[in-house]
């Protein structure tokens, strides 16, 4: 009973750092695009740039969705192994919906030709890998252990 307890308040805890890190997307995002309307910088003349921007939209989505597909079933697991972390897109990174999320709002940024946005993107991509992403990783090894930290040490990115 008192695993149980823990382990759903790690799961709690898991759930509460990835929201607070994609509510700091959004609020970024928010920010950049409000500095974009009061102060208009254009950074991109190109329009092959701008294409560029629209294909980051559509393999962010993609690898969002291949992201939050794959963990469904990891849920479901009582005492994971080290290969039940890695599967689809965690075999190459450990946070593929960070690096989705942050190429979505960068393609964004490139479409829109937003400077702010372009500059909220880098600044929330690194507040999340350094301050919500450690408190996560860490929560993860807390729950899982070993099988979390070999992983770790296999996936790097």
């Amino acid at each position: 009973m008192v695993g149980e307890v823990k382990t759903l308040d790690l799961t709690n805890k898991i759930h509460s750092i990835l929201a607070h890190s994609y509510f700091s997307y959004f609020i970024f995002l928010i920010a950049g695009v409000v500095l974009d309307v009061l102060f208009p910088l254009r950074i991109l003349k190109d329009t092959v740039v701008i294409s560029l921007g629209f294909v980051l939209l559509i393999l962010a989505s993609a690898l969002i969705f291949w992201a939050q597909r794959t963990t469904r079933n990891l849920h479901a697991r009582e005492s994971p192994t080290k290969e039940d972390f890695c599967r689809g897109p965690y075999c190459y990174t450990r946070t593929p919906t960070h690096w989705g999320l942050f190429l979505l709002t960068l393609g964004f940024g490139i479409v829109a030709n937003a400077f702010f946005v372009v500059v909220s993107t880098i600044l929330s991509f690194l507040l999340s890998k350094t301050v919500f992403l450690k408190k996560y990783e860490e929560t993860l090894e807390e729950k899982y252990g070993d099988s979390y930290r070999q992983y770790e040490r296999e996936v790097r990115f």
